[in-house]
């Protein structure tokens, strides 16, 4: 094995740790927003990241980057609005400077659900990160994860 082998080897582990600290994360708090709030993990991120928009210049985000923010593609992300607006917690309206423009806020329905669902994603996300700090192969993601956070860091 060469030196180049062995650095991708130990990239591809670290990658494959890095999956599994997500995938056991993400089930976790899946499990608990479902159960509370019947709410899917997708579901608490848009209502969250929609509900950070504000009405000053770029406060307001198009389908593309909300996509980006919760990382799936823009049809998805269209479904997954067109599922939440359904259930009165999410309201779209066209931009009044651009009538091309559609935009989405968060009901007044969607915040009270995204309160009181923050508190279980965050609780879940605690206790999934207790959990896999107590594996070897994934304490030293934990603590980068932690130090990151409290670094004030993103």
């Amino acid at each position: 094995m060469t030196v180049t082998d062995s650095a991708t080897t130990a990239l591809s582990q670290g990658w494959c740790a890095l999956s599994l600290l997500h995938g056991r994360i993400e089930t976790h708090i899946e499990r608990a927003l479902q159960g509370g709030h019947d709410l899917s993990v997708r579901e608490y991120s848009l209502l969250d990241v929609l509900s950070r928009q504000h009405s000053g210049v770029g406060g307001h985000l198009r389908m593309q980057q909300v996509a980006e923010s919760v990382v799936l593609s823009q049809s998805a992300t269209t479904r997954l609005v067109s599922r939440l607006e359904d259930r009165g917690l999410l309201n779209r309206y066209i931009c009044d400077t651009d009538r091309r423009g559609i935009y989405t806020d968060v009901s007044e329905a969607g915040l009270a659900l995204l309160a009181a669902a923050r508190p279980t994603n965050d609780a879940a996300l605690r206790e999934a990160l207790d959990e896999a700090a107590r594996d070897p192969k994934l304490a030293p993601l934990v603590a980068a994860v932690e130090n990151t956070h409290h670094d004030g860091r993103a």
